[in-house]
Order: structure tokens, then sequence, then C-alpha cells
């Protein structure tokens, strides 16, 4: 069974990122975001990226502006049964995937509520996501390839990172070519 990070493990993670990279923490972050009185998103945003503070951090002290989403008290097996509860047959399909991608390198699996990221050191490289009833589609962040063969173009796909897609049935499809395009996603974004 593979081991996937629930969204309390995610911000702890995202936290001593913020803290090893700007050397301050998540409350006192927020305490200079609240100071700044600023009250848009995309304001927030700014101010943060003007920072450096771009990315999962950013999205992080967002959330603490903001507010948090509800399926954050989800647990993360639990994001993932909800995203397979009525197509079964699909979730063989999303456990290759996510043993395929396991077998790369350093690789945490992120459950969200629509779909599941693959992260590699750096960023999310991969989305697997259950599109619909008899196909999930293996978003791919693979910005120097364009759609040719069994590549789609990336369109809903996650987060939007995605340059690229595969639609997956079946287990067979989870093959050498698979497996290449993941390794080749996970060295790009690493």
């Amino acid at each position: 069974m593979t081991e996937t990070r629930s969204w309390a493990e995610m911000l702890t993670w995202i936290e001593e990122r913020l803290v090893r990279t700007t050397g301050d923490d998540v409350a006192t972050w927020r305490e200079r975001v609240a100071a700044t009185g600023l009250e848009t998103e995309p304001e927030v945003r700014a101010w943060l990226a003007e920072r450096g503070i771009t990315g999962y951090g950013q999205m992080l002290l967002v959330m603490e502006r903001f507010g948090y989403p509800d399926f954050f008290t989800a647990g993360a097996d639990d994001l993932v049964d909800g995203q397979y509860a009525d197509r079964t047959a699909l979730r063989p399909v999303y456990d290759a995937v996510v043993a395929a991608a396991l077998g790369i390198g350093e690789v945490h699996v992120q459950a969200r509520k629509g779909y599941v990221s693959l992260v590699g050191p750096r960023r999310t490289f991969a989305v697997v996501q259950a599109s619909t009833k008899s196909r999930v589609d293996l978003g791919l962040r693979l910005p120097d390839r364009e759609p040719a063969g069994r590549l789609l173009p990336a369109k809903s796909i996650g987060n939007g990172s995605c340059t690229v897609r595969l639609a997956l049935t079946s287990v067979g499809e989870v093959d050498d070519e698979v497996v290449d395009l993941l390794a080749e996603s996970w060295s790009v974004n690493s």
C-alpha cells in the first residue's frame, strides 16, 4: 500500500520548506501578511511573490489569510477513495501509476479533492485524475513535449501545470512508455 500524504502532513512539509527558504515560520509570515492590510488574494499573492515566496509556500500563506478549504480536514485515503467510489474498476490503474512513480526516485503522493499530485523534490511533476468513469488521465509536466501519439493535450488536469496527458483505461496501459514518461517528467522537474 502506498503511503499518501494527508493535507496536515503536506502543510508541515510546506512550512518546513518555507522556514528553510526564508528563515521564518508560517506564524511570522501570517502576521506580516495581516499587517499589510491587503484585502484580495491577487494582492497578497503579488506581495508574497515580491518577497520571493511562490509555489506551495505562497499557497499556504494565502490559505492562512483567506481560509482553508473544507477538504483539508479529510484524510488522504478518504480523498482517494472518494475519487474512485463510483469507478472502482479504475482504482487498479491509479495504483499502478502511483507504484510506477514511486519507483522513479524521491516522490511524494499528495491527495487532493479531485486528483492526486505526484511531487518530486522540487515540484509537482505529474497528476493522476479519474476524469471519467472509464478513464484515468495521467497529466505530465513536460514543457518541451507536444501532443503526439499517446500524448494528448492536457486540458483541465489537476492544477493546470501539466502540459500533456495520457488517457489510461486499464492496468495494461501502464507500460514501459508510461514509466519512461513519468521518469522524464520527474527528471525535468526535480
